[in-house]
């Protein structure tokens, strides 16, 4: 039995790997969304936000949105947000539905820019070879979307190491000299909220990688690993970027910058492929979060889900996001992220914290 098959790690590391999957190209992919959110408090002030502050709230978040799924057996957003606020679940999918487009954007925007940086192609051939992949993938369903992205999650963390343990190995001083020296200015736990509060979404994205587990303790326990793996990546990436502290912040693509300054072309090539996967599984978790939506409402009411409906809620979402992303990647990030995390912060992590803990320590 291969691991990726084995019960107890479908239980406990799928939800985890699928969420940070799907939180990676929206979350730190680029670089960009980590100097908005953590890099202007300084290298220790933002390594203070994303390890205490994100991680905390990512890992209890996750661990009672999960539980609170096994108990009620309620694996698509729009019964899970029912049961949760009632009549409420309307604001909340009106929020999450944007927040898909402009995560969309950025994930267009980002797979145009790649394959621009790499091998100057025009930005159109990165994002239609994008969306075909994503098409692709979600037409194949919930089982395919967890193999591929549980085997791309072991690739991406071992290029991640690879690209930590030689940025170190060429600027551990500059590293070292910049946590130790540039002081921590501002606010950095509000930009740890920030940051985690619109990622936290996501967590609605996953939903149906809890029907693994057998209770409710074990989908707690899943959601506590989820916040783990989710962020670790994000911290490699960070303390890599911190070696190249203030130059990167004007970075629209830090990671990129980071590995040209490197000069190692193969380098390059292997983290911006593995990067451009990545953009694939987010992609095709967040589609599939919709699709799943639309399928379980006509399983609700009996009916037969029309064959139709996967494929072209598919591609208009993939081609409306794709427009969007011509706005710019920084733009995006600064102005569209920003917004959302304190709508996620009222339609999500209040009431989940709130009515969802009430209603899982109630025994009926």
């Amino acid at each position: 039995m291969s691991i990726l098959s084995s019960k107890k790690f479908q239980k406990y590391f799928v939800p985890g790997i699928v969420f940070q999957s799907c939180v990676i190209a929206g979350g730190y992919g680029t670089g960009r969304e980590l100097i908005e959110y953590f890099m202007g408090y300084g290298p220790l002030g933002g390594i203070l936000g994303m390890a205490i502050v994100s991680l905390l709230t990512w890992s209890i978040v996750c661990a009672v949105s999960f539980a609170f799924a096994r108990k009620f057996q309620k694996y698509d957003y729009k019964n899970f947000m029912k049961k949760l606020m009632g009549p409420g679940w309307l604001v909340f999918e009106v929020a999450y539905i944007i927040f898909i487009l402009i995560v969309l954007a950025v994930v267009s925007a980002s797979a145009g820019s790649i394959l621009h940086e790499l091998f100057g192609l025009n930005k159109w051939f990165g994002i239609i070879g994008m969306s075909t992949a994503v098409f692709l993938l979600v037409m194949n369903g919930s089982e395919a979307i967890e193999k591929v992205l549980s085997l791309w999650s072991f690739v991406l963390y071992g290029v991640y190491i690879l690209f930590l343990v030689l940025v170190i190995s060429r600027y551990s001083s500059d590293i070292s000299h910049n946590f130790a020296t540039v002081p921590v200015s501002g606010n950095w736990a509000l930009g740890g909220f920030q940051y985690a509060f619109y990622n936290l979404a996501i967590i609605i994205a996953v939903l149906y990688t809890i029907r693994h587990s057998d209770n409710s303790k074990e989908a707690f326990t899943s959601g506590l690993i989820a916040g783990v793996i989710g962020i670790l990546p994000g911290i490699i990436l960070f303390v890599a970027m911190a070696g190249f502290y203030p130059a990167i912040i004007d970075q629209e693509l830090p990671v990129d910058y980071i590995l040209t300054q490197m000069n190692m072309p193969w380098l390059r090539y292997m983290f911006q492929i593995v990067l451009f996967g990545t953009l694939i599984e987010t992609g095709s978790g967040l589609i599939y979060s919709i699709t799943d939506r639309i399928s379980e409402s006509y399983k609700s009411n009996r009916q037969e889900v029309p064959g139709w409906m996967t494929p072209v809620v598919a591609v208009v979402l993939l081609v409306v996001t794709t427009f969007i992303s011509s706005y710019g990647l920084i733009n995006l990030i600064a102005k569209g992220y920003g917004t959302l995390a304190w709508v996620f912060f009222f339609v999500y992590v209040v009431p989940i914290m709130t009515l969802g803990v009430y209603k899982l320590m109630k025994r009926n």
